[in-house]
């Protein structure tokens, strides 16, 4: 992914979502994946696709039970 599509992703990303804190930082080296974060926090490794001269962008983003919430606690079924 170069410079320009980061940049054009990150400013759809922040208008998208009202966030200005949300970067998208250049790979260390060629070929490692794309991390978005929003300030210190990793959210996700973004994907560039291309397919028959389409161009598309996936942000996948992992959630680690760890970082929920306790779940409720059901009430007893009668």
């Amino acid at each position: 992914m170069n410079p320009t599509d980061i940049a054009r992703v990150q400013d759809y990303l922040r208008r998208t979502f009202d966030n200005k804190r949300i970067c998208i930082d250049p790979p260390a080296k060629r070929n490692a994946p794309v991390e978005v974060r929003i300030g210190d926090e990793f959210l996700g490794v973004l994907h560039r696709d291309e397919d028959d001269g389409e161009v598309s962008w996936a942000l996948h983003m992992t959630i680690l039970e760890e970082d929920l919430p306790p779940a409720p606690v059901a009430p007893p079924r009668r």
